[in-house]
């Protein structure tokens, strides 16, 4: 099973801590982005988005971070896995967990950071409201339960760990969130993979 990856990528590395829980082994295939590896006509063929991560498991070929972690729950997971249960209403929160950390928590950390730091460009104000306003949503999740969606660890921990961790390393500060800091400090070092998630992000704080 090979997969296509940068290890100070966040959306890589949900990845690699879901196969780790599940005990899968990834073929990893280094991606250097910043050499335009990824628009090579060979990798073209594979992903035409050209974006990484991709997963080339026998004749699929997939890309998306969370698809690719329900695909792998789905095809290698035990039956009614907690990382991702048969229950719809399980299933549910997950999935919304999963969706809020790509259109809300990791756009509006994107969102802010990115231009900063490529650019070098001030961003305004309202831009980190956004990402704060995000960390506070995140924050009430997590003060009624235990985990992101939930009293199990899911996919969706294995997600915003990866972003939450990255964030961190931006010299957010994730101390006036008290909920979202308990679940840090415990999962940050229990999940499946959790060292090779914290390699990532100290391999991602020397870019910045």
């Amino acid at each position: 099973m090979d997969f296509y990856y940068l290890p100070v990528s966040a959306p890589c590395r949900s990845v690699i801590m879901t196969a780790k829980a599940l005990g899968v082994e990834l073929n990893k295939k280094l991606l250097q982005i910043s050499k335009r590896e990824n628009l090579k006509p060979e990798f073209l063929k594979i992903n035409p988005q050209h974006c990484i991560p991709t997963l080339v498991d026998g004749d699929l070929t997939l890309w998306e971070s969370r698809a690719i972690m329900v695909y792998l729950v789905e095809k290698y997971g035990k039956q009614d896995d907690p990382l991702y249960p048969s229950c719809p209403k399980k299933r549910a929160l997950i999935n919304q967990r999963l969706h809020f950390d790509l259109g809300t928590l990791h756009t509006s950390f994107a969102n802010y950071f990115y231009p900063k730091f490529f650019t070098k460009k001030p961003i305004g104000p309202e831009v980190y409201k956004k990402l704060e306003a995000a960390l506070e949503f995140l924050d009430i999740f997590l003060s009624e339960s235990k985990y992101v969606a939930g009293d199990t660890m899911t996919l969706a921990d294995f997600a915003i760990l990866a972003t939450v961790s990255t964030i961190e390393v931006a010299s957010v500060d994730l101390s006036k969130y008290p909920n979202i800091s308990r679940w840090y400090n415990e999962i940050g070092e229990t999940a499946p993979g959790a060292d090779e998630n914290r390699a990532g992000v100290l391999e991602y704080k020397k870019y910045i």
